[in-house]
């Protein structure tokens, strides 16, 4: 019983859904018949032909991306518009019209009968007695609901599959708009490279080199000395070695922004344990079955977790942080959330710009979502191919 009643629901919900998008479509496409000659302008005729690619991929639940221009299609859309949404959309507002009108003029004479008896739009059956009113009333109301809540749906998503199908992109299209975007990440990468080839040499030149020199110097002076002061020597000797341990341990920090060791040991599902047991905040791991993935994407994911984990401590003021790590096919998704104020945004920098970078690297994308009060969610995707 409860299954009918929320599939009804579920019915009544989409119904009400779609009369809201074909009654929208009566509206726009009376606009475009009234306005098709300025309409007709390029950037105009874009703007309206993208308000109705995002209104249609809302109603069939798709994302609508952006695509290159395309006058020529959102010209064509103007008159696919015109000719198919202005009828379905009526043939809708006829059926609702009726329903209301049903229920006005039928029951008002049952109320307050006269001498001239109504006959009903659909069956053509005068009502001469208040039964016939109630029943014959009852039966055109249910048959209009019921055309109502099947039709809506239909033509509403005909419609829609019809709008995100003349204004989908063309192959040449979507080929050069690929293109496109491969130069601007490819750009976008080039520049990371050479910030990352930059800060590993401003590393190793002033740490690691600087504690080099100053081993050389001291046991260039300790084989100088060792004959007339021996111990001075020895103290030398120390220095250079404390220094030598100092410049060890600075090489292997830069090495591990590089490729960190602990993915080597453990591999990455052990690294992410680790990253969470040092979290500033609570985190729960849950990584699934992963195959055999790539050194590249692997070091992808554990910085991605590793920014995004310092992010949370820093900023978010979250209380709880999540990573969930998944593949699908030869896509390896990291996903980050947490319960903190949200607001977070890449144009502020904040290490997020870092792993948008990243993960274009190897062709991979970023999203994320937050809203003011949270919570974030950053999901990072990356081709293990």
């Amino acid at each position: 019983m409860h299954g009918v009643i929320g599939d009804f629901r579920a019915r009544l919900v989409q119904a009400g859904r779609s009369g809201r998008y074909l009654l929208g479509t009566l509206m726009t496409a009376t606009v475009t018949l009234m306005a098709a000659p300025l309409l007709c302008i390029p950037s105009l005729a874009e703007a309206w032909a993208e308000r109705h690619r995002r209104r249609a991929g809302t109603l069939l639940g798709r994302p609508v991306q952006p695509r290159p221009r395309a006058s020529r299609r959102d010209l064509a859309w103007l008159v696919i518009q015109a000719t198919t949404g202005l009828p379905a959309s009526l043939l809708i507002l006829l059926c609702l019209a009726n329903l209301l009108l049903t229920l006005v003029v039928t029951v008002g004479w049952w109320a307050f009968p006269t001498s001239d008896p109504p006959r009903l739009l659909l069956l053509d059956v005068p009502i001469n007695n208040r039964a016939s009113a109630l029943t014959i009333n009852l039966a055109q109301f249910l048959l209009l609901a019921a055309l109502a809540l099947l039709a809506m749906p239909q033509l509403a998503r005909v419609h829609a599959r019809c709008c995100l199908a003349v204004l989908a992109p063309s192959p040449t299209e979507q080929l050069a708009a690929r293109v496109s975007e491969l130069t601007r990440t490819r750009t976008g990468v080039l520049q990371a490279h050479s910030a990352e080839l930059r800060r590993i040499e401003r590393d190793l030149h002033d740490g690691t080199q600087a504690r080099l020199v100053a081993i050389a110097m001291r046991l260039a002076v300790a084989g100088e000395s060792f004959a007339k002061d021996p111990d001075a020597a020895a103290a030398l000797v120390r220095q250079a070695q404390a220094e030598n341990e100092e410049a060890m341990s600075e090489l292997r920090s830069v090495i591990r922004t590089i490729y960190p060791p602990i993915l080597s040991d453990q591999g990455l599902r052990g690294a992410l344990g680790t990253l969470a047991t040092r979290a500033g905040v609570p985190t729960r791991i849950d990584i699934g079955e992963l195959g055999e993935v790539p050194a590249a994407v692997e070091a992808i994911a554990y910085f991605t977790v590793t920014e995004a984990l310092a992010n949370i401590a820093r900023h978010s003021r979250a209380t709880h942080a999540a990573v969930h790590v998944t593949r699908n096919g030869a896509t390896l998704s990291t996903k980050i959330t947490d319960d903190g104020a949200g607001g977070a945004d890449t144009s502020q920098g904040s290490g997020l710009v870092g792993i948008r970078r990243r993960a274009a690297a190897l062709d991979g994308t970023m999203r994320i979502t937050s809203p003011p009060g949270g919570p974030t969610v950053i999901t990072v995707e990356l081709p293990c191919v």
